[in-house]
């Protein structure tokens, strides 16, 4: 009985954004070229695509680039920046920008239910929470916030 052929590999992802950089250079990742890559990678999820453009190092625009969770500092300078571009942004953009918001507080409070992240992420919803509430507020809540943890 004859082999099977074996089926060629698979390109990843990784490499397919790779090309795409590789072939449009861009200097800034942003809401076109995000809406490009979707179609030109497709399917891929939004968290993915963003995680691989996180690693390539290719400057992203807040929107594209996310809200941050790795530590409070990138929280804290994720909603600031995304803060400037509320401000900015025509209703549509506003929407679109708390959508990612209320994504990645979700995603905090999921990744609550782990024992050894539950205070830290717990927190971190509650930092997006108070952004979602009042925008403009956020930079002076978070100033005494941190100036409350301190003092602990």
């Amino acid at each position: 009985m004859p082999k099977a052929m074996p089926k060629p590999r698979s390109r990843t992802k990784r490499a397919d954004l790779q090309r795409w950089l590789e072939l449009r250079r861009p200097s800034r990742i942003g809401e076109m070229e995000w809406a490009m890559l979707h179609v030109d990678l497709a399917p891929i999820s939004g968290s993915h695509l963003r995680r691989l453009l996180r690693e390539s190092g290719v400057p992203l625009a807040p929107l594209v680039e996310g809200v941050r969770q790795e530590s409070f500092e990138a929280l804290e300078s994720s909603l600031l920046s995304f803060l400037q571009e509320y401000e900015r942004a025509d209703a549509a953009g506003q929407l679109s920008i708390r959508q990612v918001v209320i994504e990645a507080k979700e995603h905090a409070r999921w990744a609550a239910r782990v024992p050894e992240k539950r205070a830290e992420k717990e927190e971190m919803a509650l930092w997006m929470l108070t952004w979602l509430e009042n925008p403009p507020l956020f930079p002076q809540w978070v100033q005494l916030r941190r100036e409350a943890q301190r003092k602990k």
